[in-house]
């Protein structure tokens, strides 16, 4: 019986320890984990969202992930080298090594880290650690999906060496599921271990703030939900209003932005000064739509953006889509470059104003979104003239009168010339139509969302604001209108080389061709 007894007592105690403790709480051990296994591939997750010069990753990775697509796309930037007499991405005759890097940068880098990081988090038992790459995938992959279209992402890692490709709702659905999960188990966390961090020496963005972390996941949830507005506006909203709801809520202040900043652990170099200043004397300007809308503003934001002009001190872009025999005029006094420093302008994932806006347009679809749509949309206002350090957001709030400029080429002369792309004025009007404010705030979360040309264009093709200023010559050889502008960029010729039965159900997928004319899922409107 004594026996019994000790085996008993020791079997039951074991098990009373378990009942009692709390799942989502960190014990004493997994707080002095020093996350060896995984924090490698944590910080190259996050080295490889959006790519910079960080000794393995280069400048031109960037161009040719971003820079040569979306970031000339969105409207910000124009190319100002010489290549192919113009011929090219710009003029919408993509170029095979152009496109590529924005899809292999997520199956190569990105992808992998993140199986490695939640095959091992679920070894050890650390399911907040998963959730936190599984945010990151989310954030980066929406990129590369928005980009092309169906890609395989659900059933990645399941041991097969030629990936079929999902349809883009089934893999939005999936980002929902993702999100959903990770933002359950990262508040659980947070309530279980209040003050505790998790990956600290390796988090390049946020130290460890798993708050700050789940603030901006709840960001992307909104930023993901009014994607597919158009689409599937159930779902749209439902998604939204669960991220408004959640108890730790939205980034809302601007030391929540999420951001690569220069550190002692992180030594980099800007891209687009590269680009800009080093690459042949400079490969990319001041784009002609944000010389529209930023000077017929009398935008304070200008020069925290753009470097005046030499030649007259005005702000002065590029369109996209010229032909010219003399480039150097467009890399010269005439044209404005962008005003970025090589070390201690962070790169930007995640601005805090691009918060408010989302939640402006939320209520103005009638949404719970906590505030009304004007509250909403001059607080985004106010708040990214604070993240540029900029004054005079009163101001600019109550402006009822300016609006975007016509285009004057400001190097070689009237041909490339365009009447003002739009007529909306910045202050709010809550006399006119759904459709006029919902410009209102696009456009001004475009201005506050440049550099990011990623989401730039995934805006204006998804809700048709701003209205940009057309290429000048469309070589696309009819696959893509002009007015309509380009939607997406094709797969990439490495994977009909490798993977010619996967991108074959991409393309049966997309519903269209695999050119830059052909609508995604999302693009509804």
């Amino acid at each position: 019986m004594t026996v019994v007894l000790i085996i008993c007592g020791t079997a039951c105690t074991d098990s009373f320890e378990d009942m009692n403790t709390n799942k989502h709480e960190a014990t004493e051990e997994m707080m002095t984990y020093d996350n060896l296994k995984t924090g490698a591939f944590f910080s190259q997750m996050q080295r490889n969202l959006v790519l910079f010069d960080d000794g393995t990753n280069l400048s031109s990775d960037y161009q040719v992930a971003q820079g040569l697509t979306s970031d000339l796309y969105s409207g910000y930037i124009a190319p100002t080298g010489s290549w192919y007499a113009g011929v090219h991405n710009g003029s919408y005759y993509f170029i095979s090594g152009w496109v590529e890097k924005t899809f292999t940068s997520g199956f190569s880098s990105i992808m992998p880290a993140w199986r490695s990081i939640v095959d091992i988090a679920t070894e050890q038992e650390l399911p907040e650690v998963a959730a936190l790459a599984t945010v990151i995938k989310v954030a980066a992959m929406h990129r590369v999906a928005d980009a092309y279209g169906p890609v395989p992402y659900i059933s990645y890692g399941d041991g097969s060496l030629q990936n079929n490709y999902d349809p883009l709702i089934d893999i939005y659905k999936k980002f929902f599921e993702e999100l959903d999960e990770s933002i359950e188990v990262l508040t659980a966390f947070i309530d279980g271990n209040p003050g505790a961090t998790l990956l600290q020496k390796y988090d390049m963005i946020y130290e460890g703030d798993v708050t700050k972390w789940v603030k901006y996941a709840n960001t992307l949830r909104m930023r993901l939900a009014l994607r597919v507005v158009y689409a599937d506006p159930a779902m749209a909203r439902s998604e939204a209003e669960k991220s408004v709801s959640n108890t730790i809520g939205l980034i809302s202040e601007v030391n929540e932005r999420a951001t690569l900043k220069r550190s002692t652990n992180l030594l980099y170099y800007h891209p687009l000064y590269d680009i800009a200043y080093n690459f042949n004397e400079g490969e990319v300007r001041m784009g002609a739509s944000m010389d529209a809308y930023m000077n017929g503003y009398n935008d304070p934001r200008l020069p925290a953006y753009f470097k005046p002009a030499q030649a007259d001190g005005g702000f002065h872009g590029v369109r996209l889509g010229i032909s010219t025999s003399v480039w150097s005029r467009y890399v010269g006094a005439n044209i404005s470059n962008i005003n970025v420093d090589n070390s201690s302008t962070p790169i930007v994932w995640m601005t805090a104003a691009e918060s408010y806006f989302l939640r402006a347009e939320g209520a103005l679809r009638g949404w719970n979104m906590g505030g009304s749509a004007a509250e909403l949309y001059e607080e985004g206002i106010a708040l990214s003239f604070e993240e540029h350090n900029v004054s005079g957001a009163e101001a600019y709030i109550s402006d009822n009168s300016s609006t975007p400029a016509a285009f004057t080429d400001n190097a070689e002369g009237s041909s490339f010339n365009a009447a003002a792309p739009s007529n909306i004025t910045i202050a709010w009007s809550a006399d006119e139509s759904f459709e006029r404010n919902l410009e209102r705030i696009v456009t001004q979360k475009w201005i506050a969302l440049y550099p990011d040309g990623p989401e730039g264009w995934a805006e204006f093709r998804r809700s048709g604001y701003p209205k940009l200023l057309p290429v000048v010559t469309n070589n696309s050889n009819g696959s893509i209108d002009t007015n309509i502008q380009v939607r997406r960029i094709p797969y990439p010729q490495s994977e009909y080389n490798n993977n010619l039965q996967g991108v074959q159900t991409g393309v049966s997928h997309l519903g269209g061709q695999d050119n830059g004319g052909t609508r995604l899922w999302w693009d509804k409107k």
